[in-house]
């Protein structure tokens, strides 16, 4: 019985994280979404992830991601973005909160509804702030 259960858990958690999809397996709505938002893409991934696809790719040797929904519905875009470039209160929350840790990755975050928000990779977890850099969560990768 526990074997089962185990085996369960480690499907949940594959199953769970994104999944690397070749671009035959991506709609056609999404491809034609994607490549009118972004029409200067480059080295274009696709990923599954939560019932949505992500393309990670580069635009002007810039790397994004954008998430779309099945029928090819724009989610969000991820910028990644120096350090230097988080709001002045999310830098001084890192600093306070998380003292010595080293700062993996950072991005800026724009969704479908103009909301803009900023990530920072710290400690294997995505630490969120608002657009002003008012902590927001912290969610496990």
């Amino acid at each position: 019985m526990k074997t089962y259960v185990l085996l369960g858990c480690m499907i949940f958690s594959v199953s769970a994280f994104a999944q690397k999809i070749s671009q035959d397996k991506v709609p056609a709505t999404v491809k034609a979404a994607f490549s009118k938002k972004f029409p200067n893409a480059a080295a274009v991934k696709w990923e599954m992830e939560k019932g949505n696809f992500e393309a990670g790719f580069q635009d002007n040797s810039q790397h994004f991601s954008a998430v779309f929904d099945a029928k090819g519905g724009w989610l969000e875009t991820e910028t990644a973005v120096p350090a230097t470039a988080l709001p002045m209160e999310a830098t001084n929350y890192i600093t306070s909160h998380y003292k010595g840790a080293r700062v993996k990755e950072t991005a800026k975050i724009v969704k479908s509804n103009g909301v803009v928000n900023y990530e920072a990779e710290i400690n294997g977890k995505d630490v969120i702030f608002d657009d002003k850099g008012k902590f927001l969560k912290e969610k496990k990768e």
